[in-house]
């Protein structure tokens, strides 16, 4: 029997098995133990016992049964073509808020593509909406055992979800969640802040009906809306304000006291652009719960911070610092949300260091706009365009999220090396820890002065 429902093999890992039964590149997976793979977890599952029958379909069309011993739970060491051994499943939403309807035409296709596939939430940390879920694959994910499982709340009024998410399902979607709940499925939650339309006695609502869920919802973010300029046609959204973002902080700080109090956690968390627009100091650690929302942009401010001190004292006792010897000038650029941190930093690093010199420029986002101030959304072309014509010293860092993932690609598809031929300058790219921020600084210096 020949199954064109195969899941091609993109390599074989050197040493595994199933480099020694012979499978090469091109080869197709069919089935294992009879049963056809429907996507990666399908996959995984099923390899896990000891012994599985496995259907193969050569590159050259002949199919082969292996019968494989193994150890439990042990690899055979295939990658295929396809991570998820299955299509992308496209967001049939239209919300209020989404901003990849914010983006300007032109742009790689990559960057259109809506994904909601929960599969992705367990591969990726990708957030859902649910609506794109059917029983069948909440069934899927309690057989698995799969969390966590990231979800885009919005809001627990179903009304309300409704329009946010222009779709009339969404607010039976959130009844998914009670099952997921009581199979004991390890959640995130997120809600993306409207001014006006979520916020305030909506916000309060929210909070409260999903601590019904705990302790399987393990924590809840509040993230403000981007709204870029590219808006015309949308819903009409307004920005946040520092009134606005106080009011927010105000009711989330209370709530974790609440919870705390009762539950040992503080489960609801104000991203670090609320802190930053109230003109309020960042929380301590110990508010983040172990930084469970990282992604969403949720204690990374503070754990940058607190890396970046530990590394810091970490050198004073080991004598580095002061250090008058190291001597040079070098640059950062950056978004103007984490901007007064990065300068904050530099300017420790410099007190300890008399003969270094460091420029933090914070580059304004003319893109998208000047209300996106995240540096994951800042482009090539106005990183070159505000850098032009200043001082950049021997070596320009830049943070590694500026890049497409794994590439030397911006959003606007500028590369790396364009922006250091234009720039005439050495770039350098940071990780996003403030142990990497020092010691980048400290390694441009040092192979400058070789």
């Amino acid at each position: 029997m020949k199954n064109q429902k195969g899941h091609v093999i993109r390599s074989v890992a050197e040493g595994s098995i199933a480099e020694e039964l012979g499978l090469e590149p091109g080869d197709k997976i069919v089935m294992v133990d009879n049963t056809e793979i429907e996507d990666i977890f399908d996959y995984q599952f099923l390899i896990q016992d000891t012994y599985i029958e496995v259907l193969v379909e050569t590159k050259d069309g002949e199919e082969c049964l292996l019968e494989i011993e193994k150890d439990f739970d042990e690899d055979l060491g295939i990658e295929f073509e396809n991570g998820l051994m299955d299509e992308y499943r496209h967001c049939h939403n239209k919300c209020i808020f989404c901003f990849i309807d914010q983006m300007p035409k032109g742009m790689r296709d990559t960057l259109y593509f809506k994904d909601d596939d929960s599969r992705l939430s367990f591969l990726q940390g990708n957030y859902v909406t649910l609506t794109n879920m059917s029983e069948h694959d909440i069934d899927r994910i309690i057989r698995y055992r799969l969390s966590p499982i990231n979800i885009s709340f919005q809001t627990m009024n179903p009304e309300l979800r409704c329009k946010m998410l222009n779709n009339r399902f969404a607010g039976e979607a959130l009844k998914k969640v009670d099952k997921l709940y009581e199979a004991g499925i390890t959640m995130n939650g997120q809600i993306v802040l409207c001014k006006g339309i979520n916020d305030g006695a909506e916000l309060d609502y929210s909070i409260r009906e999903l601590t019904k869920y705990l302790p399987h919802l393990e924590s809840v973010s509040v993230v403000p809306v981007g709204i870029s300029k590219y808006r015309d046609g949308l819903y009409p959204l307004e920005p946040f304000e520092k009134e606005d973002a106080c009011a927010v902080i105000d009711l989330i700080e209370s709530w974790q006291k609440k919870i705390y109090k009762e539950q040992g956690i503080h489960f609801v968390h104000a991203s670090d652009e609320w802190y930053i627009l109230a003109e309020r100091e960042i929380p301590e650690e110990e508010r983040y719960d172990g930084y469970l929302q990282l992604e969403n942009g949720v204690g990374m401010v503070r754990l940058m911070l607190n890396e970046f001190h530990e590394y810091m004292e970490e050198q004073l006792q080991a004598g580095f610092f002061p250090n008058e010897a190291v001597q040079g000038t070098v640059s950062v650029a950056t978004g103007k949300l984490a901007g007064p941190y990065i300068r904050r930093m530099a300017e420790e690093l410099e007190r300890n260091m008399p003969g270094v010199k460091i420029l933090v420029y914070e580059i304004r986002n003319d893109f998208f706009g000047e209300r996106i101030t995240v540096s994951g959304l800042l482009t090539g072309q106005d990183i070159v365009a505000q850098l032009q014509d200043k001082e950049l010293g021997q070596a320009l860092l830049l943070p590694e999220n500026v890049l497409r993932s794994g590439e030397d690609v911006f959003l606007d598809d500028l590369h790396l090396f364009e922006i250091q031929n234009a720039l005439q300058v050495p770039v350098n790219i940071v990780k996003s820890s403030g142990c990497d921020f020092a010691s980048s600084i400290l390694s441009a210096l040092k192979e400058e002065g070789r």
